[in-house]
Formats: structure tokens, C-alpha cells, sequence
């Protein structure tokens, strides 16, 4: 008997398509990785199983990243499975190759990724046969058992699909061929002087990086200007209130800076507090109630925002967790999705959600939310509404929501993202708060510059009436700041005291990963064309699944790093800007390239552009980036740089940036530090420095000194620059890599060379250690304090440049390799905690580590591992769980 497969994107879903299907199709047997039936065999894919890459021809090694083997445009894709979905992937191979399987159905997610999840595994399960098995296409934007059968009664013809298909690979091939030409060029014009410097491009990554970049530009060009405030105390019969002075003919210009309570010369500020001191005024008043409504469901990336303003945690952890309490426990809807709506048929879903929250006992702070779940329930408030139920806002997936199953083991993490989610589906159907605003302005008669003026004064008052959607917050009754003073129509109050505040204009914040979610989101917002805006409008830089990856690529690729909660950017992506403007391919920092995609690809759609045609696009994109960078002349290349603090260590003369290289100028600088910078052809290893270097400033011709601003393929950050120059040695430091790839640590300094008569950048692994093991001559350490037995030949352990080392591990004839770092991952490792840990195998606990991958700092022990043969970090068993194993050691040196 002939039977129909049933593709679905999850594990969940299929699940769910089998008990809807079963009082319909019959009973479902259970298999490891299938359920059957008489009619159906449904299975399901865990996300995208399949990626495209180029034919063996065109695919590049690393080493050869070379402008030879530019541009990689090959004419077709060919598949590979992706490893850590190969065995699901075999067992949906297998039933899709099944002779008894004569149509297959297409049940992943309803949106453009789902149908590429789909074309990908069908193509690569039937070759040269794609498509010869009947495909149709189940649609779904509601899972509620009776739009799952309503679903399988008006599946989708294969040929209606074709314009999504087609948009679907076009979109994700588009992403490799500017992706890979993009991050291939760059690296290529950035290794052209010797070693290999990876410079990664992508469309979602590169606009979000001239996001950060762009705020940091402006945080660093602000000029603070002094202004002034003036507040005053009025006396009413009732008691005392505070008011704000401001300019009521005050009107908006170019400049962001100015605001109407703001004074900007100290005299005016004086003139005013001066006019009004012990004065007596009238007060009028307006007082009008407003309503706020319950914020809408969580999508991922509101959620990650909140998660992130409110518990500091990255779009990383909160997608994991999400995705945990969506696995693991079932607790919550599929987390990956941009709606924040629910479908028109799930309004008894959420009755049964809030009877489940009403009357399960939830564990610790969410117990307290059963009254209000209930209290929704006996007061009428789920009702159809549109501003939670509608099908035209939901794509692939619907909004965040508890399901019917209540938590029971949550970490304390999960607990609280859990937390936020039940309260904001409580709240959304609460009415809004109700308010009654307040505003109140003091007229003073006075003089001021010798005539009669009316100066006047503004205070704002917020009252809660009713707190509707806030109950669930326990926020029952206002703020205390909220309540003013009363006051009778046309009452006369008393300036009682006059204050000034001198302040200072500030420059605008950095991007926290909560505000640059947001702008991730919003992109679109910061295009001109109208029509790309629209194309932009539902879409943004990136999905909801995707931008934590991509916020993380970025710190990966040292972009960027985090610091506290900030986002700053580096000098590599000031470098990486400053050549994509030089090299006049702004188009990849910018979110047009996304919208002018999205715009196509919805035409695609359509049946109104083919496929040929937009990728043909592409191709020529592909092919000009790399012509650009190929053929741009390496003369020059203009750029905002800066000059350094530190003098040249040669002559004493000024050292500025060019693109490549710090170089001596001379000691005269001129007027400006921006412009065209000339790139000089340094010395292949990409760290001499000197005449040899052929390095010229802009401004002069200078003693010829220079050193490169990417040493083995890390970027000096300016003030490690400074340091350098001024100290002639810096570090150890971290982020360089061999020309063979491998990242290591080093210091750097600034070493005599006679024989040009200049400064050069060397590299000090800490043990001038290379020169005593090349010449084969012993070192002594005689003089030197031994901090103790070596715990692998019991020989004497010492201090040596930027190591503590086996007395038998250095020399001509070395008989042992112990030796482990003076500084581990920015933490000193002092002489008290070596001794300690070669006496007992374990220092104590130190608190300076930071990592290479967040930069976050953490806390470990250094132990000696016998097994491994090495010190490897050991870290403090969590206090919450102490029955937990010991933690798994991690190499440290």
C-alpha cells in the first residue's frame, strides 16, 4: 500500500501532526525516528540538516586565500550533511527512498527557512531524482489539532511553492557568495604583506558592525559643552513642590543638544535664579487621564532584550535557555520565532494556559502569579481581540507563551526567564493602566535684562488610578514621587529656593546586546528608499534565531568585545570600515543590501524575477568586491587616524596611523589628522620596522621609523600602541596566530637595530629562551630562587622571561617539558602561589582570569594534572548544587 511522508521541521511538530492526525488517520505506531500509520509516515528534521557548498574545484583551502583563486563563483552548489545532523538525517533519507512512499508532504515551519530546510534534504535524498516523488505542502500557522486537519484537507500544490523555493535557495546561496568572495578578498588585501589576516565580511554581520562602529565614532568625535539647569522649590498653602525652569518659545533645530530647560552660558543661568529668588508666582494646572497598555507577547529578540537589560544576559544564554525550556522541559512554545501575536483559533488554548498557571503549584515567586491567572479567567479578560489574535502578524512561528505543562526542576536562570514570560502572557490580557497626568506650571513675574518677563516653571506629576496590567507586576499604587502637592486654581506660591546645576552634554551611549537587538530589529528604519524600507519592515538585519549568532561571531572574530555590558568595538573593525569606504564597497556595511534582497526576493515570490536573473546579481556583486580590493591602487587610502600621544622612539618626533602602519612623521604635524594615508609595503613577516620598511607619514617625511599595526594578525587597540612606543615593551598579550594558523601569546618590544640605525618590533616569548636552546648552551639560573620540586622529574622549577619552567626543560639537551605561564589568560601567577602549587598541586583561588572567548573575567584554581601532564584550571563547586560532580578540568598553561 502506497503511503504518504510526512516531513515536519522539529520533533515537537510531528508530535503534535500524529495525535491530530490519529482520530482522523488511525492509529500511529511508534519507531525510533518515525510514526506510522496505514496512510502516513511521519518524521521530522531537527532544523536544517543540509548546507550547500562549492564543488570540490572551487573550494579553497585557508592557505591559498589569494586574489588568484578570486572570485569563487561555481556554477552550481552541491550539498553536504551538516555533523551534528547526520544520524536524523540517514533516518528521514531512508523513508524518503522507501518504494512504499509514492508522495511526500512538506510540513515545515510556514516561512522561507522551512522550505529550504525541506528542498535541501529532498534533493539530497533523491540526487538526479529530485522531485520525482509528488510534493505537497502543508501550511500552518496554528497547532491546535483541528488546524493541523485543516491544514492536510487544503495542502498546497508543489507548483504554488515554486516562487518560495526558488526565493528560499537564491537567498541562502546569495549569503555564501558574498560571504565567502567578501571575507576572502579582505583577508587577502589584508595578508598581502605576509602572515594571514582574517578579515570576515557577511550581509547580516558587516551592517551590524558599522552599527557599533558608527556609535563609537560619534562617542569618540563628542565634545562635552557646559549648560545649566535651574530648579526651584515653591511654597503652596499645602506644602512645598519642585519645578523646572524652560523656555515656552523654545522651538527644535539642528542641533540635538538643546533642549528648552536648557541655559547655555552661566551668566544667563545666574540672571534667572537671581530674577525669580523670593518671588511670588501663579500656578495653573492641567491634569488628563491616560492609559497604557499591557506591553504585546515576546518574540525572541524582545525577550533576549529584556533578558539582557534585566539578569545582564547575553542573546546566547537566553536563546539557550529558551531553547531549554522549550526541549527539555516543555514548558514554553518554540522560542525562535518574530511574533509576537497568537492565531485566531488558540483563544481557548490560552484560557486553558491560565487555568493550568491558576491552578498548578508553581514553584517559589511564580506561585504568587495563580491569583492573577485566575483572576483573568472569572473576569472575562481572554477575549478574541486582534492585538493578540491574529493570523496576518504570525510567519513561521507565533509568539512566546507557557504551555499546558508546568515547570517542575527549573535552574534558578531558567526559573527567572520563565518568570518573565508567564507574566507578560498573564498581562497581556489584563486591561491598561489607568493614570491621570499631571501637568503644572508656575508663572513668576519678575525682571530680567531691565524689562518685565514672565519666567516659568514646569512640573509633572504621574498618579496611578488603576493599575489594570500592573497587578501582575505588584505594582497596586503609585510611585511616591508621583503625588504633588495640591494646589487651588489660581493660587499664589512662594519661590522659597533657587538651585543651579552646571552640567555637561554627553555623548550618545554605547550599544548594550539589549539596544543593539533593537537595532538589529529596526534596520530598516535607517534606509532612505521607501520601497526597500517596506521590503525591510517585517524583517530587519538578521532573524530572530540568528542574531545572537551573529552578535557572537562578532566577539569571536575580535570585532568586538564586551565590557560589562557594553559592546565596544575594536581597532580591527575601525580597520575593516575604514578599508570597505576605500575601497568604495560601502554597500556591505550598510542595511540597503539586506532591504534590495528581501525586495527581490519577495518578487521572486511572486513569479515577478527569476532566479537566474537575481543571482546573476549576485555573481556580478561577488566579482566586484573582489575587483575592487584586487586592483585598488595601494598608494593611498583615505581614513580618519589618529595621532599618538607616545614620540617616536627614534627621533622624538610625532607618530601617526595609516592604514597598515604607525609611522614617525616628523616632528611637525599638520593641521588635521584625517585624510589620505599612504599604505607602505612593510617586510613579509609583518613586523619590521625602520627605513627597511619604506613607512612616510602624511605630513612629512620623518626619521623612518615605523612598526605594523598588525602584528601575526592581531590589531593594535591605540593606547596599547602608546604603550608600546612608550615603554618599548608591552604584554603579554594575546590573539596572534602563526602563519600556520595557531593562535599564541607574546610580548612585544621595541629592540635597537645598529645596522639601520632605527627601532623594530620583535616578539619576546619570555625565554631569550629561543637563543639559549638554538645555541645549545645551557642557562643558568644560578642566583635564581627555585620555587620548587618539578612535579614531573623532581628537577628545580624557575622563573624564566615569561614562564616558570623545569631547570631540565631549557638548554641543548632538554630531558623535560614542564613549564606553564607566569601570566595565564591576564592573571599573574605570583611567586606564593607557584611555590603553593608545586607543593601541594593547587594554588588558591584566583579571581583575575579573563576569557579569550567572552572577555569576561572568572574565577579558578591552577591544579597540576598528572594525567594530562599539564596545569589546567579547576574551578569552585556551585554552592547550589552540592551533590554536583566535580567540574571537568580545562587546560590553563
Amino acid at each position: 500500500m502506497s503511503k504518504s511522508l510526512v516531513i515536519a521541521e522539529k520533533p515537537s511538530v510531528a508530535q503534535d501532526i500524529v495525535r491530530a492526525l490519529t482520530p482522523v488517520a488511525g492509529k500511529f505506531e511508534k519507531h525510533a525516528d518515525h510514526f506510522e500509520s496505514e496512510q502516513y509516515i511521519v518524521t521530522s528534521a531537527v532544523g536544517h540538516l543540509v548546507e550547500i557548498r562549492a564543488p570540490e574545484a572551487y573550494d579553497v583551502k585557508r592557505g591559498k586565500w589569494s586574489f588568484a583563486h578570486l572570485p569563487v563563483v561555481p556554477p552550481h552548489f552541491e550539498l553536504e550533511p551538516i555533523d551534528k545532523g547526520k544520524a536524523r538525517l540517514s533516518a528521514v533519507v531512508k523513508q524518503i527512498k522507501r518504494k512504499d512512499v509514492t508522495a511526500i508532504i512538506n510540513a515545515c515551519d510556514a516561512g522561507r527557512e522551512g522550505e529550504l530546510i525541506f528542498r535541501l534534504i529532498e534533493q539530497y535524498a533523491l540526487g538526479a531524482k529530485s522531485g520525482s516523488k509528488p510534493i505537497r505542502r502543508l501550511w500552518l500557522q496554528s497547532m491546535t489539532p483541528q488546524a493541523i486537519r485543516d491544514g492536510f484537507d487544503k495542502l498546497r500544490s508543489d507548483a504554488e511553492m515554486m516562487g518560495l523555493a526558488q526565493a528560499a535557495r537564491s537567498r541562502s546561496e546569495a549569503d555564501w557568495l558574498v560571504g565567502i568572495n567578501g571575507t576572502r578578498a579582505m583577508t587577502a588585501f589584508n595578508s598581502r604583506d605576509g602572515g594571514f589576516f582574517l578579515t570576515t565580511v557577511g550581509r547580516v554581520q558587516t551592517p551590524t558592525l558599522s552599527i557599533v562602529v558608527e556609535r563609537e565614532e560619534k562617542i569618540r568625535k563628542h565634545v562635552s559643552r557646559p549648560y545649566w539647569e535651574i530648579r526651584a522649590d515653591f511654597g503652596a498653602a499645602a506644602g512645598l513642590y519642585e519645578g523646572k525652569w524652560f523656555d515656552p518659545a523654545f522651538k527644535k533645530n539642528d542641533d540635538a543638544e538643546r533642549r528648552a530647560d536648557r541655559l547655555w552660558t552661566e551668566a544667563e543661568a545666574n540672571a534667572i535664579a537671581d530674577a525669580v529668588r523670593g518671588k511670588t508666582g501663579t500656578v495653573t494646572e492641567e491634569a488628563k487621564p491616560s492609559n497604557q497598555a499591557s506591553p504585546l507577547l515576546y518574540d525572541l529578540t524582545t525577550l533576549q532584550r529584556e533578558a539582557n537589560s534585566r539578569f545582564g544576559f547575553s542573546a546566547k544564554t537566553t536563546l539557550s535557555i529558551a531553547q531549554a525550556l522549550y526541549e527539555k522541559h516543555k514548558v514554553l512554545t518554540y522560542p525562535r520565532t518574530d511574533a509576537r501575536a497568537l492565531p485566531e483559533d488558540y483563544v481557548g488554548v490560552a484560557k486553558q494556559t491560565l487555568a493550568m498557571i491558576a491552578d498548578e503549584d508553581l514553584p517559589g515567586p511564580l506561585r504568587a502569579l495563580a491569583g492573577h491567572a485566575r483572576k483573568a479567567l472569572n473576569d472575562g479578560y481572554v477575549k478574541p481581540s486582534k492585538r493578540i489574535f491574529d493570523n496576518s502578524k504570525i510567519s513561521d512561528h507565533f509568539a512566546i507563551i507557557p504551555t499546558l505543562q508546568a515547570p517542575k526542576s527549573l535552574t534558578e536562570i531558567e526559573a527567572k526567564l520563565y518568570d518573565l514570560v508567564v507574566k507578560r502572557f498573564i498581562a497581556v490580557f489584563y486591561p491598561s493602566a489607568e493614570f491621570m497626568v499631571t501637568t503644572r506650571i508656575t508663572k513668576v513675574p519678575t525682571r530680567l535684562d531691565g524689562r518685565p518677563q514672565e519666567l516659568q516653571f514646569q512640573t509633572n506629576g504621574k498618579v496611578l488610578v488603576n493599575p489594570g496590567w500592573l497587578a501582575v507586576y505588584g505594582k497596586e499604587a503609585q510611585d511616591e514621587d508621583a503625588n504633588l502637592v495640591p494646589v487651588q486654581p489660581g493660587e499664589t506660591v512662594r519661590t522659597e529656593e533657587v538651585r543651579q546645576a552646571a552640567l555637561k552634554t554627553k555623548p550618545p551611549a554605547r550599544y548594550s546586546e539589549a539596544t543593539l537587538l533593537s537595532a538589529m530589529e529596526g534596520a530598516g528604519k535607517l534606509i532612505d528608499d521607501e520601497e526597500l524600507k517596506a521590503a525591510m519592515q517585517e524583517k530587519g538585519l538578521g532573524t530572530p534565531a540568528t542574531r545572537a549568532q551573529v552578535i557572537e561571531g562578532l566577539i569571536l572574530e575580535k570585532y568586538m568585545y564586551r565590557e560589562g555590558r557594553e559592546l565596544i568595538p575594536t581597532a580591527k573593525a575601525f580597520q575593516l570600515m575604514t578599508l570597505l569606504r576605500g575601497l568604495a564597497v560601502e554597500d556591505l556595511t550598510k542595511p540597503e543590501l539586506t532591504g534590495q534582497w528581501e525586495h527581490q526576493l519577495a518578487q521572486m515570490e511572486k513569479g515577478k524575477l527569476s532566479r537566474d536573473e537575481f543571482m546573476h546579481g549576485i555573481a556580478d556583486m561577488a566579482q566586484r568586491i573582489v575587483k575592487k580590493a584586487k586592483e585598488y591602487d595601494r598608494d593611498t587610502i583615505p581614513g580618519d587616524y589618529a595621532t599618538l600621544s607616545a614620540p617616536c622612539p627614534n627621533c622624538g618626533g610625532v607618530v601617526k596611523e595609516n592604514y597598515r602602519r604607525f609611522a614617525c612623521v616628523g616632528s611637525h604635524v599638520g593641521p588635521s589628522s584625517t585624510g589620505t594615508s599612504p599604505i607602505p609595503r612593510g617586510d613579509g613577516a609583518g613586523l619590521g620596522s625602520g627605513p627597511a620598511a619604506g613607512a612616510r607619514g602624511a605630513e612629512g617625511e620623518g626619521c623612518g621609523f615605523s612598526i605594523t599595526k598588525i602584528p601575526a594578525g592581531r590589531s593594535f587597540e591605540l593606547h596599547e600602541a602608546e604603550a608600546l612606543l612608550r615603554d618599548q615593551k608591552i604584554g603579554p598579550l594575546e590573539g596572534f596566530r602563526s602563519k600556520a594558523g595557531w593562535p599564541f601569546t607574546a610580548e612585544l618590544k621595541l629592540v635597537r637595530d645598529e645596522e639601520i640605525h632605527n627601532w623594530k618590533l620583535e616578539f619576546d616569548f619570555g625565554d631569550d629562551a629561543k637563543k639559549d636552546e638554538g645555541d645549545g648552551e645551557p642557562v643558568d639560573f644560578s642566583g635564581q630562587p627555585s620555587f620548587g620540586p618539578c612535579p614531573k622529574c623532581k628537577g628545580h622549577v624557575y622563573e624564566h622571561g615569561t614562564n616558570y619552567v623545569c631547570e631540565h626543560a631549557v638548554g641543548a639537551h632538554a630531558t623535560c617539558d614542564f613549564k606553564t605561564g607566569a601570566v595565564i589568560l591576564q592573571q599573574p601567577v605570583s611567586h606564593e602561589q607557584m611555590t603553593q602549587l608545586l607543593a601541594t598541586g593547587k594554588t588558591g583561588l584566583l579571581d583575575g582570569f579573563v576569557s579569550n572567548k567572552t572577555k569576561r573575567k572568572f574565577k579558578a584554581f591552577l591544579v597540576y594534572d598528572r594525567k594530562e601532564g599539564k596545569v589546567v584550571f579547576e574551578f569552585e563547586p556551585r554552592a547550589a548544587r552540592p551533590a554536583a560532580k566535580k567540574a571537568a578540568a580545562k587546560s590553563a598553561g
